[in-house]
Order: C-alpha cells, then sequence, then structure tokens
C-alpha cells in the first residue's frame, strides 16, 4: 500500500508562484508514473500533469502549458509541481497521483489533496 500526502497549497495572489509537493510512503513508486490532478469547486476533477517514472517524460494539461513543471526525486519518493503565473482559474484542490499512462489513465493511489487559493 502507497500512502501519498501532498504539501505546498495554500493562498497566493494573481500572477504569484506555488511549489507543491507529494512524498510517497509504504513503498516505492519509482516504477510508477506519478502526477497532479484538480478539481474546483462545482467541477470534476481533472487531469493537470504527470511524469514518467524515470522523469524523461512530461505531460500536460493545455492550460497550464507554459507554466507549470513537474518533476520528481526517486530517490525521495517525491513528485513535485512548480505553478508559475497564477491564474483565479488555477484555484482548487490539488491531489496527488500514482498510476500508469501518459495522462494517468489508470491511478492506483490518490493523495487526500492541497488547497490552492489564487487571489486577484
Amino acid at each position: 500500500q502507497v500512502q501519498l500526502v501532498e504539501s505546498g497549497g495554500g493562498l497566493v495572489q494573481t500572477g504569484g508562484s506555488l511549489r507543491l509537493s507529494c512524498g510517497a510512503s509504504g513503498r516505492t513508486v519509482s516504477s510508477y508514473a506519478m502526477g497532479w490532478f484538480r478539481q474546483a469547486p462545482g467541477k470534476e476533477r481533472e487531469f493537470v500533469a504527470a511524469i514518467n517514472w524515470s522523469g524523461s517524460g512530461t505531460f500536460y494539461v493545455d492550460s497550464v502549458k507554459g507554466r507549470f513543471t513537474i518533476s520528481r526525486d526517486n530517490a525521495k519518493n517525491t513528485v513535485y509541481l512548480q505553478m508559475n503565473s497564477l491564474k483565479s482559474e488555477d484555484t482548487a484542490v490539488y491531489y496527488c497521483a500514482v498510476g500508469f499512462g501518459n495522462t494517468l489513465k489508470r491511478v492506483d493511489y490518490w493523495g487526500k489533496g492541497t488547497l490552492v487559493t489564487v487571489s486577484s
């Protein structure tokens, strides 16, 4: 079993930056893809970004391309999401995910989420 714990969420002004982290425990996740989803109030959960097991491939939803960067440190069992030029529409609960597929079509483990609020 894998436990995922997100951190780094908070309140930030429009145009600001945040860095989310997600640490995995219970077993190594170095053979899995890792990534992030988000769910805004009243909306369905959506894919945001993913990174393959080696870190050589990254994938993003169009709305965050050029602003968000995903990375991972397999030695630390951790995935990161650097979010720059934040917009009000980025406000959501961000969930860490571990699974398979370029856009994490199959998610085996979920974190509990961290809230990101972007205010103007």
